[in-house]
């Protein structure tokens, strides 16, 4: 079984920056691939970016609005993924959620990080 813990949410002013990141645990090895979502209130779950394993790197997708903003990364020796915002707006205020997704497809998530964007 995988679990996922992020980390790094808090408040920040429009145009600042927070990295956020999410520590996997258990049967690491079955992990494909890593990403993150949201939701802000009242909305539905959207994708911001998802990063295959190394062996296919090259398939990282960004959701339209994290593009050239967002940055995501992960790091197999630390079992982490990363999430570098710049440039944030209120409109990405949200509870960010760590996804893992294993090799046979079984989706897990973490519990959520709060973002809050200040105007």
């Amino acid at each position: 079984q995988v679990r996922l813990v992020e980390s790094g949410g808090g408040l920040v002013q429009a145009g600042g920056s927070l990295r956020l990141s999410c520590t996997a645990s258990g049967n690491v090895f079955s992990i494909d691939v890593l990403g993150w979502y949201r939701q802000a209130p009242g909305k539905q779950r959207e994708l911001v970016a998802v990063i295959p394993s190394i062996s296919k790197i090259g398939s990282i997708d960004y959701a339209e609005f994290a593009e050239g903003r967002f940055t995501i990364s992960r790091d197999d020796t630390k079992n982490n993924v990363y999430l570098q915002m710049n440039d944030l707006q209120p409109d990405d205020t949200a509870v960010y959620y760590c996804y893992a997704r294993t090799y046979t497809r079984l989706e897990v998530w973490g519990k959520g990080t709060l973002v809050t964007v200040s105007s």
